[in-house]
């Protein structure tokens, strides 16, 4: 069983990088060409969504030279990214307040969106300043917006209605989060669309994380019974 929507927390660029005796810089570098490698192996793997936490709101507390670093390579990945959903067909969209990005930054989200949106390939979502409170927030937000206007009614909102109002809106939930480099947390990721997916911890860090270890993530989950619990062929004694 193959999941329709796989989430990965990209973790271990710098520590990776540090055991090389390299700049934090350079494992960031790796972590960013790792993409594509990933991305391609999870369409040839059957996978049609794969949503990956690129920067997080976070993020704006480390260094402000690697938060420097981090956004210029963050865009000049974009900008490839055209080429490369062109290429092979990605739907390509960013998810997360994009408003704190320079205008540049902005301009090149919106363009490769646009370029990409009837691509019928590996719908990829690339998480940019993104925190899951800070997603439900900007939700309440606009929910509260809607009702004053006379646009919705508080008897309408229920679990549907409030998805609509998310980042994720028209994407189908994650079947499976996968976090490389050892952490087991979610580290204000998708907390509301991971409700009830299946988690995968390794310690491969990112740059090192192959088409070989996402099989090894999906044959893990593809052992497991989501209806019960547990792993298929062992007994369930869940009441």
């Amino acid at each position: 069983m193959i999941p329709n929507h796989v989430a990965i927390i990209l973790d271990g660029n710098g520590r990776w990088a540090k055991e090389k005796g390299m700049p934090r810089n350079y494992g960031h570098t790796m972590g960013a060409k790792n993409v594509e490698v990933i991305s391609k192996a999870a369409y040839d793997l059957g996978i049609r969504y794969l949503t990956l936490y690129a920067f997080s709101t976070e993020n704006w507390n480390r260094p402000q030279s690697e938060v420097k670093a981090l956004m210029t390579l963050l865009d000049s990945y974009l900008k490839n990214c055209l080429k490369t959903a062109r290429k092979n067909h990605i739907c390509v969209r960013v998810i997360g307040d994009i408003s704190r990005l320079d205008e540049k930054f902005q301009r090149n989200i919106r363009e490769l969106e646009k370029a990409s949106k009837d691509y019928d390939g590996l719908r990829l979502q690339i998480a940019i300043n993104y925190g899951s409170r800070d997603e439900m927030i900007r939700a309440m937000q606009k929910v509260l917006k809607d009702h004053d206007a006379g646009r919705l009614g508080m008897e309408e909102l229920d679990e549907t209605k409030f998805a609509s109002y998310l980042d994720t809106v028209g994407i189908p939930d994650p079947d499976l989060l996968i976090r490389t480099s050892g952490e087991q947390r979610l580290s204000n990721y998708l907390l509301w669309q991971l409700a009830y997916s299946e988690f995968y911890f390794t310690d491969v860090p990112w740059p090192d994380f192959s088409e070989e270890e996402l099989k090894r993530a999906v044959d893990a989950y593809s052992a497991r019974d989501r209806r019960y619990g547990g792993i298929r062929g062992e007994e369930n004694t869940d009441v």
